[in-house]
């Protein structure tokens, strides 16, 4: 079974930085693309950034400049480094990772972890 854990959520400063990594295990072929998503509360999820297994890399308007997203193939794994962060960026983050499988590809989903932007 493929499964995701996300870590380094956490309590930060408005300017501070954080980095967020998120672990792929299991049988698979491949991982197409990863990606993370955000919720804030009583807002909807949206995209913050992905990248593809070829290293194209694709932000959302409000952390462009601010965000990095990278992975280690090696290590089946996806960072999200947040720099500049402000209060708006508080919401539980969510990686998902889009997995080969023999026949198709699949989305699958971390459980989150908690980004708190506050002075």
């Amino acid at each position: 079974q493929v499964q995701l854990v996300e870590s380094g959520g956490g309590l930060v400063q408005p300017g501070g930085s954080l980095r967020l990594s998120c672990a792929v295990s299991g049988s698979f072929l491949r991982i197409n693309a990863m990606g993370w998503y955000r919720q804030a509360p009583e807002k909807e999820r949206e995209l913050v950034a992905t990248i593809t297994s070829g290293g194209s890399t694709n932000y959302a308007d409000s952390v462009k400049g601010r965000f990095a997203i990278s992975k280690d193939n090696a290590k089946n794994t996806v960072y999200l480094q947040m720099n500049s962060l402000k209060p708006e960026d508080t919401a539980v983050y969510y990686c998902v990772a889009d997995i080969q499988g023999e026949l198709y590809h699949v989305h699958f989903w971390g459980k989150g972890t908690l980004v708190t932007v506050s002075s």
